[in-house]
């Protein structure tokens, strides 16, 4: 399983990482109209400056609106960069508590639940980030991630190419839904 997981750990917290340098601003309103754009960018596999495109999107996620929020978001952020998952899920859920239409507070959280090998809260989580913010490739990805080490592996080819659909530049992605369509051909009659 760490051979599966290693790499989607390394995704998730190089989008920790992007996600961190975000800047406080408008809130999810504000930001609808240069996402949908920017979503359009991303989706066009042609898009030669897709990791541009991707960093502008997660600036945006990152967010909240309020600069007390934010800085929740950093701490649980750093603490999970640190490794004290049980810190950065306590900043995580005050600012999930405080701003729960946040949808990278939740996502954050989820991705700290995934690390500490929580995969029912963390599912939880990604289903409210996707209700709240149905773009979220990282979610998604991380919803596949967790269904495939569940051995659920028609759901995770689902969640991947969900993920795919909406950002095709992740090779990680690709070439775990390769794998599992692999695995899973001529198991179904």
């Amino acid at each position: 399983m760490d051979r599966i997981a290693t790499p989607f750990r390394a995704f998730f917290l190089v989008c920790a990482a992007a996600l961190s340098l975000g800047l406080p601003g408008g809130g999810p309103a504000a930001a609808a109209e240069p996402l949908d754009r920017l979503y359009a960018e991303l989706a066009d596999p042609a898009n030669e400056n897709w990791q541009r495109t991707q960093a502008d999107i997660l600036r945006e996620w990152s967010k909240s609106g309020s600069p007390s929020m934010d800085l929740l978001l950093k701490r649980g952020r750093d603490a999970m960069e640190a490794g004290d998952l049980a810190a950065a899920i306590e900043h995580l859920t005050a600012l999930t508590d405080h701003a729960p239409d946040f949808a990278e507070g939740w996502n954050a959280r989820a991705t700290a639940f995934y690390m500490a090998g929580q995969f029912g809260p963390s599912m939880t989580d990604i289903a409210r980030t996707l209700s709240l913010n149905p773009h979220h490739f990282g979610a998604l990805a991380g919803l596949g991630m967790i269904l495939e080490q569940l051995g659920r592996d028609e759901a995770a080819i689902k969640a991947y190419r969900a993920a795919l659909a909406i950002h095709p530049h992740q090779d990680t992605l690709h070439q775990a839904l390769d794998r599992l369509e692999k695995k899973t051909s001529g198991m179904s009659l």
